[in-house]
């Protein structure tokens, strides 16, 4: 039976938690006052009162989970509540010219902020720690497979390179997305704020000051692009980091052996096997990017909002978006666990590579050869010195250099160090650009 916190992280837990998401729909409600009571919208004091009653609060969770089975939403009953704490002419005052979806979606908004900073933070511990290992396997050969078969030389370095480059995007994607995302809702009832009259303009100014949030062109509340976007980047990241997670599982097969998690023996093991040491980390985060994806449908399903206030779309994103946020958080955390801790036997990769007689070389050889012997007859003799070379267990280069009178450099053609194209310039490249 899996155990829903292998999906998710503590913090990101408490991010999206219930306690959490009340304290941050009463910041919102603080911040609103405090910013019409700068302009004048209510009055200063009034505006101080309710700043400190909302942050006093102490939440009746009881009567408020009532009310959210009976109004579907938390925030008519926490209004309530705050304006009988704050007391006085100043409750009346209490969510003045808002409405439910503007301190909610604002609320979320904040959480959004805090998990995407938490999950950045993840990502620029990751990226050095594969950018080294990039650096200090650049020349450790081992086998490219295609269809998963070899199919020629590359080194170590150049598969995390390949793990590594769209981490790097991913961070860059982000820091495009933040100032998309991070934005004030503050609308009213049909996104006019006809409530502030003239002044609606500067209280969502001063509302978004007030949070370090930025201002949209106008309010959002049918609009949910951006929200969107941001599911897209989860599943994007988890993504990338399943590929990882997808290599290592295939190059710790016992058959293959050129990986492993980490070297505590008693990780991933067997209940009746005591030989297994299973990649149970990487199959973890394959399984958070694969339920992410599945997600993101419902993210995008989400986005088709009636007119200019919805019905069901606003609760799918509730359902969608705390998930994928702990399941991309712990694949991240766990991404950082493998960088740290990755077993890599170089000898078993060589082995892998001796192992192919050869074979990886092919196109290299029907590139030497066919200038010489013509290309049809080239490939019909590499393709005929191939079979022999995987029957008898012979290297192909020994093969070819007794069937054809040649003179060849072929001590140098069977060296497949000597085949890795511009390895080291990609590799640099990446570790460039991030």
């Amino acid at each position: 039976m899996l155990i829903p916190t292998q999906f998710t992280t503590p913090a990101i837990s408490r991010i999206f938690a219930e306690e959490n998401a009340i304290a941050q729909l009463l910041r919102v409600e603080a911040a609103l006052a405090l910013a019409e009571g700068e302009i004048g919208v209510i009055p200063s004091m009034v505006a101080q009162a309710i700043a400190t009653a909302a942050a006093t609060l102490a939440v009746d969770q009881d009567q408020l989970a009532r009310a959210v089975e009976r109004d579907g939403f938390p925030i008519i009953e926490l209004v309530r509540q705050l304006r009988v704490h704050v007391g006085g002419e100043a409750a009346e005052y209490v969510h003045w010219g808002a409405t439910t979806q503007d301190i909610m979606d604002t609320a979320l908004v904040l959480q959004l902020r805090e998990a995407l900073i938490m999950l950045q933070s993840q990502l620029l511990t990751l990226n050095p720690q594969l950018s080294t290992l990039a650096d200090t396997h650049r020349r450790t050969l081992m086998a490219g497979r295609t269809h998963s078969q070899q199919a020629l030389p590359i080194t170590f370095g150049l598969k995390i390179a390949n793990w590594l480059a769209p981490l790097i995007r991913h961070h860059e994607r982000l820091t495009q997305l933040l100032p998309r995302l991070l934005v004030v809702q503050l609308g009213g009832a049909v996104g006019t704020l006809a409530s502030l009259g003239e002044l609606g303009g500067r209280v969502q100014a001063g509302l978004a000051r007030q949070l370090n949030l930025g201002v949209s062109p106008m309010p959002w509340h049918t609009q949910r692009d951006a929200l969107v976007e941001c599911a897209g980047w989860l599943s994007l990241l988890s993504g990338s980091l399943a590929k990882m997670a997808q290599d290592i599982i295939l190059m710790a097969q016992s058959e293959v052996g050129e990986l492993s998690e980490s070297n505590d023996p008693a990780r991933g093991g067997s209940s009746t096997m005591p030989q297994k040491s299973n990649p149970i980390v990487s199959e973890l985060i394959v399984a958070a990017a694969r339920t992410n994806a599945g997600l993101l449908a419902n993210m995008h399903n989400a986005m088709i909002h009636e007119h200019e206030r919805a019905t069901h779309g606003w609760q799918m994103e509730w359902l969608a978006l705390p998930q994928m946020f702990g399941l991309t958080a712990s694949a991240l955390a766990r991404a950082n666990f493998l960088a740290s801790n990755l077993q890599i036997d170089v000898t078993q990769m060589r082995a892998n590579v001796d192992a192919s007689h050869g074979l990886m070389l092919a196109e290299r050889l029907s590139f030497v050869l066919a200038p010489v012997l013509g290309r049809a007859r080239a490939k019909q003799v590499l393709r005929d010195a191939c079979l022999t070379a995987a029957r008898d267990g012979v290297h192909v280069v020994d093969v070819l250099r007794a069937q054809i009178n040649v003179a060849l450099d072929w001590d140098m053609l069977r060296d497949e160090a000597g085949y890795l194209g511009i390895t080291q310039q990609l590799i640099d490249q990446v570790k460039v650009a991030g």
